[in-house]
């Protein structure tokens, strides 16, 4: 007799799927890792921080003992950058981390969770993992359309997520249209506004989310150090709410989810603003690159105000699969996005300008022999 463990909801899950790391390319292709190029997942091109690395040196005589399960240093360096309480940061093992622990926190098996098709795969995990009904919304523009995410709240809704920007396409929400939509989202249903890459924003985008923390006792904006920190390896999310949900996000946290050397890595990495403006500057730049070189061979991109672009490389539901093992045999990692119901599109990370010039490259070849 056959037993089959776990409830249904769980083994129905698709296992999320990271970017190709460059040793297994390497050994896939024959090809030699130093001349592989990985643009796939959205990772600083500049690496880590000398002043997290410094960091890291300093910590590690402490690494047999536990960490700070409370991290009080790195909540405090928090707290005096956003002005906010020490009690009102909740950290993670990654944004990804916490993303988990909102949902399990804030939903009952059976409530539903809102978010809008083509955004980040981890708000349809989290769901499917503990058994909530998920309600995706179309996407507009490859966007989320806040009317009608507010038009779908059900009785039983208990959690939005809401990126911005989003994550694969790099829409953007401009903060009136997002300060609208959340004086309107019933009291009883928490948002979660994932700001992954808030920090690539030019000036003139940019809004003030934390305060919205302050007026919005239902909203939870989340973070990362793994993009534009450069701090993507060690692991590093946090959360910015009021105590009524950091309690319950800290009742299921685990207590050493944040290691000491990334502890220690993001106080470094926060207030090293020098290496935070080289980094959006880079990314400017690149960005600036990529995008001449799609209009150049008349190739349809999505704006973006991430660290990557998605641009669709040919009008079959196989193009997207196609293109990306020919750039993998020329030792470019791109991450293609069938999974997210984008068969025909490729996302790329933008990289260091070399890195920029090696995909072009790969790409113009590719299309060249079509």
């Amino acid at each position: 007799m056959t037993t089959s463990f776990g409830p249904s909801y769980v083994r129905a899950i698709a296992p999320y799927i990271a970017g190709k790391p460059i040793s297994e390319v390497a050994r896939e292709f024959g090809l030699d890792e130093a001349n592989i190029v990985k643009l796939a997942s959205n990772e600083n091109p500049l690496g880590m921080p000398e002043s997290a690395k410094r960091a890291m040196a300093q910590a590690a005589s402490e690494l047999g003992r536990y960490p700070d399960a409370n991290a009080f240093e790195l909540k405090a360096a928090l707290s005096e950058r956003y002005g906010v309480p020490s009690d009102w940061i909740t950290l993670g093992n990654g944004s990804n981390d916490i993303l988990e622990i909102a949902a399990h926190a804030f939903v009952e098996k059976g409530q539903s969770i809102i978010y809008a098709q083509y955004s980040f795969a981890v708000y349809a995990l989290a769901t499917q993992g503990l058994g909530a009904r998920a309600i995706v919304v179309p996407a507009v523009k490859y966007g989320h359309d806040l009317d009608a995410m507010l038009a779908a709240v059900t009785d039983d809704t208990r959690l939005i997520f809401v990126a911005n920007p989003n994550n694969p396409t790099g829409t953007f929400i401009e903060g009136p249209k997002l300060e609208a939509f959340l004086d309107k989202v019933p009291r009883t249903v928490a948002v979660v506004l994932d700001e992954a890459y808030t920090e690539y924003l030019p000036a003139e985008k940019r809004y003030d989310s934390i305060e919205w923390v302050r007026r919005y006792p239902n909203l939870l904006v989340s973070r990362t150090f793994s993009k534009a920190f450069g701090l993507a390896g060690l692991r590093v999310g946090f959360a910015i709410a009021q105590p009524e949900l950091t309690d319950l996000l800290n009742r299921l946290r685990q207590p050493f989810n944040v290691n000491t050397l990334a502890q220690a890595a993001a106080i470094a990495a926060l207030n090293d603003k020098a290496f935070l403006d080289k980094s959006a500057a880079l990314n400017a730049q690149g960005y600036r690159r990529l995008t001449e070189a799609f209009d150049k061979l008349g190739l349809e991109y999505v704006p973006s105000d991430g660290n990557f672009v998605l641009v669709r490389v040919g009008n079959d539901d196989a193009a997207g699969n196609r293109v990306n093992i020919e750039l993998l045999k020329q030792g470019v990692i791109v991450r293609p996005v069938g999974n997210y119901g984008l068969p025909q599109w490729l996302r790329v990370t933008i990289g260091l300008p070399e890195e920029n010039e090696a995909f072009i490259a790969a790409l113009e070849k590719t299309l060249a022999t079509a």
